[in-house]
């Protein structure tokens, strides 16, 4: 895996957990390429920059992974801060490869 820091978005989807702010909208997550210190500032220091709140931010043990849930427009501006889209799916996939690799 590269050492850049890469912030990321997925596409947008229904989750449909049937619950909490997200219950009919579509969302995606706001991540990042890896989970150190620097890694996770980096996250945090893109969701000032398009207005997220820190209470917003999901972390295990309660999520999977880092992120913050984002609406259209959040992510609409999160790419134009410079967040890079790259698919949920290989999203996943590195996370995997990664922690199979530790």
């Amino acid at each position: 895996m590269s050492d850049e820091i890469i912030v990321m978005v997925g596409e947008m989807r229904r989750w449909g957990t049937g619950r909490g702010p997200f219950r009919d909208k579509a969302s995606c997550h706001l991540t990042v390429n890896g989970s150190t210190p620097e890694h996770l500032a980096a996250l945090h220091a893109m969701a000032c920059t398009i207005g997220l709140r820190f209470s917003w931010f999901q972390a295990p043990p309660k999520a999977s992974t880092p992120h913050y849930d984002l609406v259209e427009s959040k992510r609409t501006a999160a790419i134009e801060a410079g967040a890079v889209f790259v698919p949920a799916r290989t999203q996943g996939i590195q996370r995997n490869a990664a922690r199979r690799a530790t």
